[in-house]
């Protein structure tokens, strides 16, 4: 016998052993199990029994992804029955990689004591171990560390336990899950980097709702349209999902999609669910051509139960993953060729989304009766919820609609001297080209009407709206600069993060707001006078000034503006304000090609 199978023969040998040894087995109770559901464990406290699962079982390894703000490890645990921990080994194996996701809000914590049962449960209790037949297990136990330990009974008002919990965001005050595209956290940028180096092949992440109540002890979102690739998408719609909700009703805990409603707290109104923009997990994960399920336990309901709830959820992806092992990798090829192949260059790709207002269908909803009444505190609507479950009848406006495409070009330039823009790109798995010499080219790109700003920051961001007007011009590119291609796996998160109107661009998250600025002027004394020279040698001029003034009547007693009109009309007008400062190029010519 060799010492590898020596060592896994002595290792389900003493899982046998703990299995019929209560006294043993009951060492291995975790902190939320030892308080009867009241309690989540703090971060020391989660570390060492990760530490001590993995210390004591050849299943189980434990690494950190990178290290916070605030200095704590990342926590990572990987489960593998046959002891391999790194992406190479597993990728040879076959084995499938899951991914999942806790506490990146730690207000919500039950995937963190969801998952520690898990693997509790397959390493040292003899429960679910086929779990690990085809599949390996990434579980992050807490995301935002340096937010867990912002530790209180006073983080979650809505919420119904546990007794103390985490923050919602980190201690930059960023919310991660807002942050999957403009990267704009430390820990986002290190799970970037672990996200693209495993490349998950399912994710789920775990979460605790806010808003209405209904009789559901948890809920999901999975994105089976908009931004998935169609056939991706449909399996989950089809393959996935009855077989999810059957097993979650036999299991107890029946479920229904994460919805919005038309009117806030108001089920009556209407449910809504729309695809989920790329800032979002489940979003971000299916720009990459994989799954991504989303878990909404219900914050009124106790800690227990959602902790159970979670728990089985996991379960039973695992299970269907499994079994799907072999069909789900050949869509998963298929979705990645498709982006990569070249040929596909030039077509329409979706960047932004919503859902018909129009188009519905009735469903069955499990709702919690209630009523309204008008506050005599605030004048508004007050609900009020009972007791008792009630069923309702309601229209589900779930279907997505397109309302931005763009045409995707064959690569992209970024000017080497938006290097935090590149290294960005880069942290998405995306490969990068980099110019040897300056290069002097004709691109496409856009110019920028109708400008404005949000009137408060979103994520400490000021961002923009505008709208694009395709333009054509002669730009130089100096060596250093990026040169992203477009044929590659990952080409739709390349348009996403790259075209201006996709929701979550780099632009419209404000990196280059600076190019809103005019950065040179003229003293109204000289346009008054070159104002009436460039009218008597344009005669068109007059009439279009006229026609800007009779667009923008509030201008009328501004004569700074009125003459800035002018100056723009001119050669000494910026030619870079108000013009995105990336290139397209629909076609490669030579010279870019002998320039890297």
């Amino acid at each position: 016998m060799t010492i590898r199978r020596l060592l896994y023969f002595n290792s389900f040998l003493l899982l046998a052993i703990m299995a019929c040894t209560p006294a043993l087995a009951d060492n291995w109770d975790t902190d939320y199990e030892k308080s009867d559901g009241m309690k989540t464990p703090r971060y020391d406290a989660t570390i060492a029994f990760c530490r001590k699962m993995a210390d004591a079982s050849p299943l189980i390894h434990y690494s950190s992804f990178g290290i916070s703000p605030q200095g704590r490890e990342l926590p990572l645990l990987i489960a593998d029955a046959h002891g391999n921990f790194d992406p190479e080994s597993v990728r040879r194996s076959g084995n499938m990689v899951i991914l999942i996701n806790a506490c990146i809000h730690p207000g919500e914590p039950e995937g963190k004591d969801a998952g520690l049962l898990l693997l509790r449960n397959i390493a040292f209790r003899n429960i679910d171990q086929n779990l690990l037949d085809k599949v390996t297990i990434l579980f992050i136990p807490i995301f935002n560390v340096d937010g867990h330990e912002r530790f209180s009974p006073y983080n979650r008002i809505n919420q119904n336990g546990p007794e103390e919990m985490g923050w919602r965001t980190t201690m930059q005050n960023l919310n991660l899950n807002r942050d999957f595209m403009k990267a704009d956290a430390p820990e986002m940028q290190a799970w970037l980097k672990l996200f693209n180096a495993w490349l998950p092949d399912f994710f789920i992440d775990t979460h605790t709702t806010d808003g209405a109540d209904y009789e559901y002890v948890v809920t999901y979102a999975l994105e089976d349209r908009g931004n998935i690739d169609p056939a991706i998408g449909e399996w989950l719609a089809t393959g996935f999902t009855p077989e999810f909700e059957q097993k979650m009703e036999k299991a107890g805990f029946p479920v229904f999609p994460y919805v919005s409603f038309k009117q806030w707290h108001n089920p009556r109104s209407g449910l809504i669910s729309r695809p989920a923009p790329p800032m979002l997990s489940q979003g971000y994960v299916a720009v990459h051509n994989r799954p991504g399920m989303l878990i909404e336990t219900h914050m009124l309901k106790p800690y227990k139960p959602r902790v159970e709830s979670t728990l089985e959820v996991m379960r039973i992806a695992l299970s269907i993953i499994n079994r799907e092992a072999g069909n789900l990798k050949l869509m998963y090829a298929q979705a990645d060729e498709s982006t990569t192949n070249a040929a596909t260059r030039g077509q329409k790709i979706a960047v932004k989304f919503d859902v018909s207002k129009s188009d519905s269908l009735m469903v069955d909803f499990r709702g919690i009766g209630y009523h309204s009444i008008k506050s005599d505190l605030t004048g508004g609507e007050w609900f009020i919820y009972g007791n008792k479950p009630e069923k309702f009848v309601l229209p589900f406006f779930n279907k997505p609609v397109v309302t931005t495409w763009v045409d995707l070009p064959q690569a992209y330039i970024i000017p080497a001297e938006f290097a935090e823009v590149i290294k960005r790109v880069k942290l998405h798995g995306i490969e990068v080209n980099t110019l040897l010499k300056e290069l002097t080219i004709e691109v496409s790109t856009y110019h920028f009407t109708d400008i404005s700003f949000r009137p408060s920051s979103n994520e400490g961001r000021q961002m923009p709206s505008f709208k694009t007007e395709p333009i054509k011009r002669t730009m130089v590119f100096p060596a250093g600069s990026a040169v992203v291609f477009t044929h590659q796996r990952s080409a739709r998160v390349i348009a996403h993060l790259l075209e201006p109107d996709a929701q979550d661009s780099f632009m419209s998250w404000g990196f280059f707001n600076i190019f809103f600025e005019q950065k040179e002027y003229s003293e109204t004394y000289v346009m008054e006078k070159m104002a009436r020279n460039m009218m008597r040698v344009d005669t068109s001029l007059r009439s279009r000034f006229e026609d800007f003034m009779t667009q923008n009547p509030n201008l009328k007693d501004n004569q700074w503006e009125q003459l800035n009109w002018f100056y723009r009309q001119t050669p000494f007008y910026d030619e870079r304000h108000n013009v995105y400062p990336i290139g397209r190029l629909t076609v490669i010519p030579a010279e870019l090609q002998q320039a890297l």
